[in-house]
């Protein structure tokens, strides 16, 4: 799924992904569903990664550091520092980093949806989802935070209903969707839909 370039948004990576073992009894054991941002599998019955902070990526963060503490208003070195703390796991200060990003400039769907990715990891998906659904009133096209806001709503906060309801906006949107493991988004909804139906 290909996302438009937002001016400022320099990570190249759209998705974080995360493994939903099981996201279904019999269903697609072992085929991976996720959050979208950067090429990373996390399995939800793990712990998150060690935060690890290489030298080059704190090299990076100090810098950038600087920059924001010489020029606040530097909405591209906020957003450049929430991706180097998510690339490390920290999702306090990354949080911080894209907050202060978008009081600067808050019509980015990309830095709500890896504020949302980050809320989660956090253990806040109310606001995980609050953050993806902003994303997508700024962008109604925004299938990421679509796609993200099912696996929230139907992972942590256990409710099908309205995962449903999110999937099936990003089907109206693209009916071609597929998850980070390849199975379509339309495999997923009406296999849920059969189970109900049993």
């Amino acid at each position: 799924m290909a996302e438009k370039k937002v001016a400022g948004y320099v990570k190249s990576e759209n998705v974080i992904w995360f493994v939903v073992a099981s996201l279904l009894i019999g269903f697609v054991a072992g085929v991976a569903f996720g959050i979208y941002k950067s090429g990373t599998i996390v399995d939800p019955h793990q712990s998150a990664p060690a935060a690890g902070m290489d030298v080059e990526r704190q090299q990076a963060i100090d810098m950038l550091k600087a920059q924001t503490e010489k020029n606040p208003q530097d909405v591209t070195a906020w957003i450049d520092l929430g991706h180097h703390y998510f690339d490390a796991n920290l999702p306090e200060p990354a949080i911080d980093a894209y907050e202060k990003a978008l009081a600067i400039a808050p019509d980015d769907a990309n830095v709500w949806t890896d504020l949302g990715v980050m809320y989660r990891r956090s253990g806040s998906p109310d606001k995980a989802v609050d953050a993806f659904d902003r994303a997508m009133t700024i962008d109604p096209s925004h299938e990421i935070s679509r796609f993200n806001k099912g696996i929230v709503l139907f992972h942590d906060l256990k409710d099908e209903k309205n995962a449903l309801a999110a999937w099936e906006s990003l089907l109206a949107l693209n009916p071609n969707a597929k998850s980070p493991g390849g199975q379509t988004v339309r495999e997923l909804v009406d296999h849920i839909k059969e189970k109900h139906e049993n």
